[in-house]
């Protein structure tokens, strides 16, 4: 089940880059499957994992079954990163060795959740987590006006053809599943050449706006200075170039807080990539607190 929620990427570079020392205390801020995590656990018996997930699904089908091997040396917090530092606070911990973040998504939710994929007609919803969102996407496409779509659709979706597709909606609405908006799109931009589905950019633009991820990772950027100790690590993973770079200008733009471990990406090898293709578009960054 865990390689099916979201197959980890990058794991023996994340306990390369990661694990400086023996018995650390470390956050994976992104549980989703747990791969990550167990890798953790599993390269150091003596270390312990604070692992967040804002789905309750993931904890309880990851989560718990993998506590129960790891009683004494796994945490599960039910939250949002953007909020690290309040939730390790609850828990009575002020520092830790080093804090994980892998910001891809989580493939089984877009499978199995509501208004996720364009190949099977459900409620255009979207939400990682409803408890933590009220609007789902369908709120976003039948509420904006046609210049407020076109700049979702170009930022976060770097979609070429927004202001097309932007038209498009509006002159559709209401829509209220993701085969009608797939097909508004399609009706928008044809298929080209591309094995791409026209819709690709337009579904991960609303996800991302939908589940603020972007602002998600600026807010938690902001609180990893306070909570990792000197000498402990930040890895994060992006699979998108918004995400990256975001990473990197905070990584530039706080140099006086962190030293680059890595001077370049890391990138998957091409032995990983040919075992899982997603990882193909995975970006590692690594740095160490002054």
């Amino acid at each position: 089940m865990m390689d099916e929620y979201h197959k980890p990427v990058l794991i023996a570079e994340v306990i390369n880059y990661l694990q400086q020392g023996k018995g650390g205390v470390y956050v994976d801020a992104t549980f989703g499957g747990g791969g990550h995590t167990r890798a953790l656990l599993e390269a150091d018996p003596a270390c312990t994992v604070i692992a967040y997930d804002w789905d309750e699904c993931a904890l309880q089908m990851n989560g718990v079954p993998l506590q129960e091997l790891y009683p004494d040396r796994l945490q599960l917090v039910w939250g949002n990163f953007s909020r690290l530092r309040h939730h390790l606070k609850k828990l009575g911990i002020q520092k830790v060795d080093g804090i994980l973040a892998d910001f891809g998504t989580s493939q089984y939710q877009i499978h199995h959740q509501e208004g996720f994929s364009f190949r099977e007609s459900s409620p255009l919803d979207m939400r990682m987590s409803k408890g933590h969102f009220e609007a789902t996407a369908a709120d976003v496409v039948n509420r904006s006006s046609e210049k407020e779509l076109a700049r979702i659709l170009y930022e976060y979706g770097e979609e070429r053809h927004a202001a097309r597709i932007a038209r498009e909606i509006i002159a559709s609405r209401p829509l209220a599943t993701t085969k009608e908006l797939a097909d508004v799109v399609i009706r928008a931009v044809p298929f080209g050449k591309s094995r791409i589905h026209p819709a690709t950019k337009t579904f991960q633009a609303l996800r991302m706006v939908v589940n603020q991820e972007l602002e998600n990772i600026h807010a938690f950027l902001l609180q990893v200075a306070h909570v990792v100790r000197s000498g402990g690590r930040l890895v994060c993973i992006s699979f998108h170039s918004l995400e990256d770079r975001l990473v990197k200008h905070y990584l530039r733009d706080h140099q006086d807080e962190w030293e680059t471990v890595t001077k370049r990406v890391v990138i998957a090898s091409d032995e990983e990539m040919m075992e899982n293709p997603s990882s193909r578009s995975a970006k590692l960054r690594c740095a160490q607190r002054r």
